[in-house]
């Protein structure tokens, strides 16, 4: 039996990956920063829970205690993040982006998947197929933002693409440091969810596509790579 943890999953592309790994016979323990919520999740996919913020050293270590008590785990799915906008949805741009709201980002996006992914290497150090998933985003692109009359390269926003650039380099040193896991980036897509105010143009089941698909590779797949549904992006 797979045992898998997706953080950030009580809704948007974690409740959907939560819900198609479990229909694939995963034990999925949905991780919630609010207990009830997580709860209430993981009651309609038949999953498990576990309360757990990605900014707090304290829940991240309780959550890694109660998953290796309760017979460890194969595949780690960081996809709690935040985009970063103004309370009327707007990205904010590079005019107006300060140093405390690039920390805030980056906190989450991160040094939250930096922090539960130390947490739990030794439980996946101890699986016959570890997995690690992180959710990147076609903006960490270099290539792509670079690229003009592109949706990337009209995007104004500075802190999240940063940090997911970010994300993609920590992808690749863990998968060099660690060959026997399977480690990769992915980009969901604009998908519909609450990160962006719900402006994606696509749905999660779409968005979810990918993520459900390298959490499930095995032993002789990629790693180290960055990937949407269609292959590999460039960096």
């Amino acid at each position: 039996m797979t045992r898998t943890l997706i953080t950030g999953a009580n809704k948007g592309l974690g409740f959907e990956t939560a819900r198609r790994l479990v229909a694939a016979g995963h034990t999925v323990y949905i991780g919630s920063r609010d207990p009830e919520r997580g709860r209430r999740a993981a009651e309609r996919l038949g999953a498990r829970t576990v309360q757990l913020d990605v900014t707090d050293d304290a829940s991240v270590a309780a959550a890694a205690r109660t998953i290796e008590a309760e017979g460890g785990l194969d595949v780690l799915i960081n996809n709690a993040g935040v985009e970063g906008r103004t309370e009327d949805n707007e990205v904010i741009g590079a005019a107006d982006v300060t140093a405390d709201m690039m920390r805030e980002v980056f906190e989450t996006n991160v040094f939250g998947l930096v922090r539960v992914t130390h947490a739990f290497l030794p439980l996946l150090q101890r699986s016959a197929s570890p997995v690690v998933v992180n959710l990147s985003s076609g903006l960490a692109s270099l290539t792509r933002v670079t690229t003009p009359g592109t949706p990337t390269h009209a995007y104004p926003g500075v802190a999240y693409p940063a940090s997911k650039a970010a994300l993609n380099m920590i992808t690749v040193q863990y998968a060099k440091a660690f060959p026997a896991m399977r480690i990769n980036a992915v980009e969901p897509g604009y998908t519909r969810t609450d990160l962006n105010g719900n402006t994606g143009t696509q749905t999660v089941e779409e968005g979810a596509e990918i993520i459900v698909r390298m959490a499930q590779v095995g032993p002789d797949g990629p790693t180290g790579g960055f990937f949407d549904v269609r292959g590999p992006l460039p960096w």
